[in-house]
């Protein structure tokens, strides 16, 4: 297996990305991976997985003594009154539920718990490359990839408008890029292209146009060291 490594600052968003696409297009489009290392398909309607700095309400309808507001740690954790701390970055609610009443199994029997978010990481999208006001918007109603490009200030060059990189991240290690024409599609043609942007979209709009690119690109972050494509 082939590893190409890309020194970039993970903060680096435009200059990670366009790396991502030239050097995607040096590879064939992929299909389905017979090894089945390819991308997972997406769930349809997926739970919200809780981050850092998400604020839960924990009650215990049957020992409101233990009722509780806790704050997902830096680290991923929640401090819980009366035990041991547990690891909460990336479960649904539900997954807590199981993992506080295993917690508390040592002092309650079968404890009922139930588990609200009271705050959380808003959604948001980002855009990058030949924008006016590239950077990390807000994602606070539908809006499509044209609208979002308008939200970042507009294209800067007009030979971007024939090309631009919707990023849309699959599973943990898996992101899939669509090409647009936006050319075509504020002309009145081929419209239905205009995608719809989801919570932690990017979208890229380069300088130079790139004759090919793989629509589904294998990419993770791996510390201070840089990003990493796996081929």
């Amino acid at each position: 297996m082939m590893r190409t490594k890309l020194f970039t600052r993970t903060t680096g968003y435009a200059l990670s990305v366009a790396w991502i696409v030239i050097l995607a297009g040096q590879y064939q489009a992929l299909g389905q991976n017979p090894q089945g290392s390819g991308p997972a398909l997406e769930e349809r309607h997926p739970r919200y997985a809780l981050q850092r700095e998400d604020v839960l309400l924990l009650t215990f309808p049957i020992t409101p003594e233990l009722n509780q507001t806790v704050t997902v740690q830096p680290d991923g954790y929640i401090n819980l009154q009366g035990t041991q701390s547990v690891y909460a970055q990336g479960l649904t609610a539900p997954e807590l539920v199981l993992a506080i009443k295993k917690a508390y199994s040592g002092i309650l029997h079968d404890p009922v718990v139930n588990v609200d978010i009271q705050d959380f990481q808003k959604p948001f999208f980002t855009v990058s490359g030949q924008v006016g006001k590239p950077g990390q918007y807000e994602l606070r109603s539908d809006i499509t990839i044209a609208e979002a490009i308008a939200v970042a200030g507009g294209m800067t060059m007009q030979t971007a408008k024939t090309q631009v990189f919707l990023f849309h991240r699959t599973s943990t290690n898996w992101v899939e890029v669509r090409k647009v024409n936006m050319s075509d599609i504020l002309r009145g043609k081929h419209v239905n292209e205009d995608a719809m942007i989801q919570p932690g979209d990017m979208v890229y709009v380069p300088e130079k146009f790139i004759s090919s690119f793989r629509k589904y690109v294998p990419y993770s972050i791996t510390g201070v060291g840089g990003s990493y494509l796996n081929p």
